[in-house]
This record gives structure tokens, C-alpha cells and sequence, in this order.
């Protein structure tokens, strides 16, 4: 009989809910900040307007699961960056305290060093892999 081992970085069960959890809240604080950039675009630049888009696009990249550690590395470096005072910040947008700000970072650092789980379109095209171990021969060959 052959054992069978499964090695994923697709959890499911309550491990992939919970890494659902933490993409949806990563992606949804990050759509909303986008729409406080929107909000503020129309005075400001066309620089700030791109920014709105990016940062929508990382958004819907977490919550889909599609290249999720590479949209959360974008996300946790946008948000840091959020925090410093050279970055143009909506007035009136989720990421306008700095204890959000760094929250959302260790949430989006967590997704990076955990992955997407199984509810993720990076799960469906990837997808879990398992490994078969034969069993170990018995025969006298194999000893001597």
C-alpha cells in the first residue's frame, strides 16, 4: 500500500476561510482607499488618478486570489508607503491613520507569507498537488 502525503499551500476547511477573511479585508480596505483617491482626483492630477486604478486592481486581485502573494506584496508596500508623509493621501480614506495603516500591512504580510488558500483562483489554476510515496521494498535484493 502506498502512502499518500498532501502538501498544500492551498488549505481549505476553516485554515482556507480564514485566509479568505484576510484577503477580503486586504482588498476591501484597499478598494475603499481608492475611492477616497477618486474622490480626490478631480482636483487633483492625473498621477493620482493612476494611483486610484492600481490600487483598485491590487483590490480585486486579493479578493480573487489571481497572483496573490505578488498583489499582497504590492499591497503591504503601498500601504507602508501610505504612512509617510511624501505619499498623497485621500482626506478622508480608511488608511488615513497610521495604526490602520500598519495594521493593513500586517495583514497584507501575513497573506504573503501564508498564501492564498484554497478559495482563490490561484488555487483552481495551480491547484493542490499530491505526492504518492511508494512503499518500501521488502525484498532481500534491496538489502544486500
Amino acid at each position: 500500500m502506498a502512502l499518500i502525503q498532501t502538501f498544500s499551500t492551498f488549505p481549505d476547511g476553516w485554515p482556507g476561510a480564514g485566509l479568505l477573511m484576510l484577503r477580503a479585508a486586504a482588498g476591501v480596505l484597499l478598494i475603499d482607499q481608492s475611492v477616497a483617491y477618486f474622490g480626490q482626483a478631480h482636483e487633483a492630477r492625473v498621477l493620482l488618478a493612476a494611483l486610484a486604478l492600481a490600487v483598485v486592481a491590487v483590490g480585486l486581485l486579493l479578493l480573487v486570489g489571481l497572483l496573490t502573494r505578488f498583489a499582497a506584496l504590492l499591497a503591504a508596500i503601498g500601504i507602508a508607503a501610505n504612512m509617510f508623509p511624501w505619499f498623497p493621501i485621500a482626506p478622508a480614506g480608511p488608511l488615513d491613520n497610521p495604526v490602520a495603516g500598519g495594521l493593513a500591512t500586517v495583514v497584507a504580510v501575513s497573506v504573503i507569507c501564508l498564501g492564498p488558500g484554497a478559495f482563490s483562483l490561484d488555487a483552481r489554476l495551480f491547484g493542490r498537488r499530491e505526492v504518492i510515496i511508494p512503499p518500501a521494498s521488502s525484498n532481500s535484493e534491496a538489502h544486500g
